[in-house]
Formats: C-alpha cells, structure tokens, sequence
C-alpha cells in the first residue's frame, strides 16, 4: 500500500483554518481517500490535556509553552500521524510546526534555532506534503475570532503579538513556497475553498 500524504492548515486566529477542514476531508474523500482529521495542540489524550493547560488561565513561560507544545506533538506523531500515514491514510491537521514557528517565535520571540532542534528531534525526517497557510490582516481575524465566544489565553493577547505571528508565517511560507501555500482568507467563503481545491488538485 502507497504511503498516505500530510496536510496541515496553519493561519492566525478567526482565520476559517476550523471552518475548512471539513471541507478538505470532503474533497480528498471525494477522490477516494481515506482521511484522519486531527488538530495541534491535541490529537491524543496527553495532547488534549496539553491544550487545556495552553488556552487556559494559568500563567505559562514562553520555554514552557514551547516544550509542552513539542511534547504534545511527539505523542500526536507517534500514535497518530506516522501509522495513519504509513497505513496509506491521508493526514489532514488543524495547525503543526509552522504555528511553533510563529506563535513561539515570532509571538513569543524565541531563537528559531531553538525550535529547529525539537522539529529534528521529535520528527526527524516527517514533514507536511502540502501547508495551506490561511492569511487575512490580523484585525480582520481578531474581529472574527470576537465573535466565537469569550477568548482563550492566546486570543487575550495584544495587537502587536498577532503582527509578529502574521510576520514568521509570511516568513515561512516565503521560505518553504513549494510546500506552503498562501490561501487569502479574506475573501468570501467560495473563493477560500476554490484556492484551497486547487492546491489539493495540484498535490
């Protein structure tokens, strides 16, 4: 059996990475693939925990919150992405390491090299086979984000830390192009899954 393929969405907050990935599982489905839908932090039992500690109240240095943040995503690669992938399923995950790029690096300001040393470690040689990184000036996605409730720890955050995490994911993606896909999230919700279509055709 051929090898499944990893998709990861990643975006700032309100950014409709949620909204679409349904849709990207309905349209690998439609194409007769079967599709494991997960989502960073989280995935396992030990990454749900490691979530709840992340988006909640209590104070968490930036250190800690990019260590807890890899050790939810060691247990997340080793129960459920590498066997889905190895069993010829196709891996489709609301966020991964970009968002440590930019949320650790870029929002918190830690060493890039730092958070290079974990990606070798925790995932040697796996890597996304395609990145839809959603992207929107950051007040349009706060507005968005506003309207789903009461906000969680990194929601609470100011204006400037959300423009340093647009900034590393443009970064990013300017870094790795045939890999990250830039996907304008502030147009109407047809013309973000017509981009996002044919990124999936092309891969």
């Amino acid at each position: 059996m051929s090898k499944g393929k990893f998709i990861t969405l990643e975006g700032g907050e309100g950014l409709g990475k949620s909204t679409n990935l349904a849709f990207v599982k309905e349209c690998l489905e439609r194409r007769g693939r079967r599709v494991i839908v997960t989502r960073e932090p989280g995935g396992t039992p030990l990454g749900e925990q490691v979530r709840a500690i992340l988006l909640g109240d209590g104070q968490v240095s930036p250190p800690t919150e990019l260590l807890l943040v890899f050790a939810a995503r060691a247990q997340h690669v080793q129960d459920v992405i590498r066997p889905a992938l190895e069993n010829g399923d196709w891996v489709v995950s609301d966020r991964f390491t970009d968002a440590s790029y930019a949320y650790q690096g870029g929002g918190r300001g830690i060493d890039a090299a730092v958070i290079a040393s974990l990606e070798r470690y925790v995932q040697q040689e796996l890597e996304p086979d395609l990145t839809l990184l959603f992207d929107a000036p950051v007040e349009v996605g706060l507005a968005r984000a506003k309207r789903r409730g009461a906000a969680d720890r990194f929601e609470s955050e100011d204006l400037d830390f959300f423009r340093r995490i647009r900034e590393a994911y443009l970064a990013r993606a300017r870094s790795v192009p045939q890999r990250i896909r830039l996907i304008d999230a502030s147009q109407a919700l047809p013309a973000v899954q017509d981009q996002i279509l044919r990124c999936i055709e092309a891969l």
